[in-house]
């Protein structure tokens, strides 16, 4: 039986109409995903938010009619909400009262699988909690079924701060090591100079779909937010022969919960490690601009912000009118075509090799392992067998710090 939700917001007189459409839209999506139905939505225009009760007096006498008529089990507001705002909606409204923060970290505990997942929003969930700890009593000591109690490991969390400050350093200790690993294998990654590319996009934009066709992989593929939390890492192949790492990222969204980014940081560095990135974007999502901004944003935080980008606006046979792409260069595919999967192929070498250096080279006909190594980490545009002069000739492009380099100097 799904918990019947009833939305609360806050609508700031200088809030962007546009945005806080989006974000309360956001909400009720992200209600859906954790498995909840969205009864009704209440908004309160407000010059600021009330210190005490997040919302004014009278709009939670008819917030309590309606919990009542409509047999609400759950309030979520669309703002993060203090400790004291949590407990006073909750007992003048009389049922459970969660933030879109809790909401968010709930949905990220379903989807974690891996030992560093479940870690990850394990401490994000206990580093929300702390400071939300005092006066909680018996609501937060019982971390239950549902939305926004689902427990990151243990049924009964202890509300003793202690227990939680120790849980939280032990948790960073044991990512710490897992960072260290992680760090190992990128520093091998790199002194192979394996290429990388990032896949990045908004929550649901379509990146495990496009991911899983590019790489003939079946990571998870939903129609729902936050569907990948753990990294992917496959190699494929361009048409050229060039050989690239490509990774899956976990879905960016607006109001990231602070806890959340900090308790990634070591998944969103495959991004700022990358070569290229794939910002993915579903063009049939009318909030589309809106989320490439936030993208647009994240990675600016993350310093990702100037690598290579090729811009893909995903699910275009469902969008109806003229599409205007905000972002070049781009390319407009379904990531469910085969077709479109090559031309996005082709396209990649074609935005590579514009940034790239062009080279022309002569290699001996013994030297077989340089000649592979050139298909592999190189675009190879052209490459032929001179009988007159007995070499090989190679033209391509290779980018500006690649070792072969010398090569070209000698």
């Amino acid at each position: 039986m799904s918990e019947k939700i009833l939305i609360i917001a806050v609508k700031m007189q200088e809030q962007n109409e546009e945005r806080f459409k989006s974000s309360l839209d956001e909400l009720i999506s992200l209600s859906n995903t954790a498995g909840g139905s969205v009864e009704q939505v209440m908004v309160q225009n407000r010059h600021k938010i009330h210190p005490a009760y997040y919302i004014g007096e009278g709009k939670m006498k008819e917030i309590k009619e309606e919990v009542e008529e409509l047999d609400i089990n759950l309030v979520i507001s669309n703002d993060e909400l203090s400790a004291g705002q949590l407990r006073n909606l909750s007992d003048r409204i009389g049922v459970r009262v969660i933030d879109r923060s809790q909401l968010i970290l709930d949905i990220f505990a379903q989807r974690a699988h891996t030992k560093e997942g479940k870690l990850q929003v394990e401490l994000a969930q206990l580093q929300y909690m702390l400071p939300r700890l005092r006066g909680q009593g018996e609501e937060m000591s019982r971390l239950g079924a549902g939305i926004g109690t689902r427990g990151p490991g243990e049924t009964k969390l202890e509300t003793d701060q202690r227990h939680i400050r120790r849980r939280i350093y032990d948790i960073k200790r044991r990512l710490k090591l897992v960072v260290q690993q992680r760090n190992q294998y990128r520093k091998r990654r790199k002194t192979n100079e394996v290429f990388q590319i990032a896949i990045v996009g908004y929550t649901n934009a379509g990146k495990s779909t496009l991911f899983n066709r590019l790489t003939n992989s079946s990571s998870l593929e939903e129609n729902q937010l936050f569907a990948t939390l753990d990294p992917l890492t496959r190699q494929i192949q361009l048409p050229s022969g060039f050989q690239t790492l490509v990774t899956d990222t976990v879905g960016f969204i607006q109001d990231l919960p602070t806890s959340l980014v900090e308790s990634f940081k070591s998944t969103l560095e495959e991004v700022s490690e990358a070569d290229f990135i794939l910002h993915i974007v579903d063009a049939a999502n009318p909030d589309s601009e809106q989320h490439q901004q936030t993208v647009m944003r994240l990675l600016y935080d993350l310093d990702a912000d100037t690598i290579p980008m090729l811009t893909v606006y995903n699910k275009i046979d469902l969008v109806n009118d003229d599409f205007i792409a905000m972002n070049h260069p781009n390319i407009h595919i379904s990531a469910l075509e085969p077709e479109d999967m090559e031309r996005l192929l082709f396209k990649i070498e074609a935005v590579l090799s514009d940034d790239w250096e062009w080279y022309k080279l002569n290699i001996a006909p013994d030297e077989g392992k340089l000649l592979n190594q050139l298909e592999q980490e190189t675009i190879v545009n052209e490459r032929f067998f001179s009988e007159e002069e007995n070499h090989y000739v190679v033209k391509g492009h290779m980018r500006h710090n690649h070792p072969l380099k010398r090569l070209l100097r000698e």
